[in-house]
C-alpha cells in the first residue's frame, strides 16, 4: 500500500504550495489545476471519503471550505467558485478533499465535467427521489 500523498502534505513531508492551514484542515494548490488558484482542502486526519468523516468534524471542515471558497474567489479576482468532491469514483487520491476552483463567466468550463441527461419520465424521477429518501430516512 502506497503512502497517502495528502497525509505527506499535512505532515510537511511532501512538497506543496500550502495556501492556508489550521488544526482541522490544510489547503494547498492542486498540482494540475483547472485554473490558477485551484485549491484542495483536506482534513488533517486521514479519512477516505465524506461518509468516513466523523459527524463531529463535518461542520468545522465545511466552514473552512466556505471561507476558502471566498478567499480563492477574492484572491484570484474571480466572479465565483466551483466547489466539488469525488467519493471513491474519480477520486485520484484516497484522502477526502474538496476542490475549490475560481470561476469567471466565459472561462470555458461547462457545468459539470460529464454529459448531463434527463429522467425518462416524471414517474421515474419520483421513483428515484422516493428511493433515496427512504434510504436517507433509515440512516437518520
Amino acid at each position: 500500500m502506497k503512502p497517502c500523498p495528502f497525509c505527506g502534505v499535512v505532515a510537511g513531508e511532501q512538497p506543496a504550495h500550502v495556501v492556508w492551514s489550521d488544526d482541522e484542515v490544510v489547503a494547498f494548490l492542486d498540482i494540475r489545476p483547472l485554473f490558477e488558484g485551484h485549491t484542495l482542502v483536506v482534513p488533517r486526519d486521514h479519512v477516505e471519503t465524506l461518509t468516513d468523516l466523523p459527524l463531529a468534524q463535518v461542520g468545522a471542515f465545511f466552514s473552512r471550505v466556505q471561507s476558502l471558497s471566498a478567499a480563492v474567489r477574492d484572491a484570484m479576482g474571480a466572479q465565483g467558485t466551483f466547489v466539488a468532491m469525488n467519493n471513491r469514483v474519480s477520486q485520484s487520491v484516497p484522502h477526502l478533499h474538496v476542490h475549490v476552483v475560481p470561476r469567471t463567466k466565459g472561462d470555458g468550463l461547462k457545468g459539470f465535467f460529464w454529459p448531463r441527461t434527463r429522467y425518462g419520465s416524471d414517474e421515474r424521477a419520483a421513483e428515484v427521489a422516493a428511493l433515496i429518501g427512504a434510504v436517507a430516512d433509515e440512516a437518520s
